[in-house]
């Protein structure tokens, strides 16, 4: 019996050696575990636990690819003529102005996009200043109002026109306008500025993690001086009226060069994608000038993503220089120009682009690509100059409104992709 309580003894004395060995075996193991995971994240003496979890989760995150998309509307001129008013009138009952009804069509379009730009080639002064049409434009502000309302929140104001009655209305009228677009959210302007503070301002937004920004330029402004000292009222990058001279040796338009590279330098490295907004080119053309090419390589050059060209108020090709994205004219978009030459100025283009922002090992790269481009037609009751209505081609309203829709789609769709035929154009309905 005594033989048999000695046996127990040892083995119980056993079992509570190996379980005092296993412990100390585990806490080194532990140990060893935590002594790892410190070198490994660097963390350093009194840091705590979660932010040792977190600085894992930031390391394993920094070796996933991750992808952003953002999607853009692109389309012409705003060209509000006084019978796109008189009407915008008649629709709200002689109280204000209503041109929503216009561009309901386009409307069901970009409220698809993030973002949804356009060219406001007359000033928004407001009725107050008295409206004016052709040569010196101004407009009620409800015209930027239903293009709000459509989605659009990106707006060019460096136009042709952007000085038009300015004197005449004691500088009130760009005071008006920039008033009224910096009431607005979430929206992006550029090229008219109240001061060179406002000008020189850095403006960055931000969508579904892809930063951007936007410059504005014109080529002129119909030889209505700016005065002097107030060259933030319109950013002009000169070139002739008629874009006959050599651009290589054009000294104003070479020296205004440094201001644009200065504008893109400051921005550069602050967003992800560049948008460049061109007020250039000569009127009813489709072909772009040596001007047009000279300033689309500069940008494309100095890192530019996307220039969109203004002013034509017909259809120019779209293209790429590089990596560059470029929209020679969108031609117009709402506008009381009359029917002529094939409906040139009653046709534009509803440009569409995808960027794609990619994050992999701590390196980003952008990607932008032109997509489901559409051609649309402004209508008009050509006699009266009235009903006026933006419709898409790619509706099958458009039957209704351009008889002949099948051979003029084909004409410019034919021009949209004459430089590059992996430009694509959204088919007929």
């Amino acid at each position: 019996m005594r033989t048999k309580k000695k046996r127990k003894k040892q083995k119980r004395k056993l079992k509570i050696g190996n379980i005092i060995i296993c412990l100390i075996i585990l806490t080194l193991i532990i140990l060893a575990i935590a002594f790892a995971i410190t070198k490994l994240t660097g963390s350093k003496e009194g840091t705590k636990p979660s932010d040792k979890i977190a600085e894992i989760k930031k390391n394993i995150t920094k070796d996933k690819t991750q992808k952003y998309e953002l999607t853009l509307a692109m389309v012409g001129d705003h060209l509000i003529h006084n019978g796109v008013y008189n009407e915008a009138s008649k629709n709200a009952g002689g109280n204000g102005y209503d041109f929503k009804p216009m561009v309901s069509y386009i409307k069901e379009i970009v409220q698809n996009y993030d973002l949804a730009y356009y060219n406001q080639e007359t000033i928004l002064g407001g009725a107050e200043l008295g409206l004016s049409s052709y040569p010196q434009f101004l407009s009620p502000y409800e015209a930027g109002d239903a293009m709000l309302d459509a989605g659009f929140n990106l707006v060019s104001l460096a136009s042709n026109h952007t000085m038009d009655r300015y004197y005449s209305t004691n500088g009130k009228s760009i005071e008006n306008s920039i008033n009224y677009w910096g009431n607005t959210s979430d929206v992006l302007y550029a090229g008219s500025y109240t001061s060179p503070e406002q000008r020189d301002e850095v403006k960055i937004m931000e969508k579904n993690h892809i930063k951007y920004t936007m410059l504005s330029y014109t080529y002129g402004t119909n030889g209505i001086p700016v005065p002097n000292g107030k060259d933030y009222l319109v950013n002009v990058w000169p070139t002739d009226i008629d874009n006959i001279n050599d651009p290589a040796t054009d000294t104003k338009y070479q020296a205004y060069k440094q201001k644009v590279k200065e504008d893109i330098d400051k921005v550069r490295d602050k967003v992800d994608l560049l948008m460049v907004a061109m007020h250039w080119g000569v009127e009813y053309t489709h072909t772009p000038t040596k001007y047009q090419e000279d300033m689309a390589q500069f940008l494309a050059d100095n890192g530019v993503d996307i220039i969109i060209g203004a002013h034509p108020h017909v259809i120019m090709p779209i293209t790429y220089i590089d990596d560059t994205l470029v929209y020679y004219s969108l031609g117009n978009f709402l506008s009381g120009q009359e029917i002529s030459d094939y409906y040139n100025k009653m046709v534009g283009l509803l440009g569409s682009a995808k960027i794609t922002k990619t994050v992999s090992k701590g390196e980003t790269t952008l990607k932008v690509e032109s997509t489901d481009n559409q051609l649309i037609y402004t209508y008009h009751n050509g006699y009266n100059y009235n009903n006026y209505k933006v419709v898409p081609f790619s509706n099958k309203d458009i039957a209704n409104y351009l008889p002949n829709y099948t051979e003029v789609y084909n004409h410019y769709k034919e021009i949209v992709t004459r430089l590059n035929d992996t430009i694509t154009v959204k088919p007929l309905s």
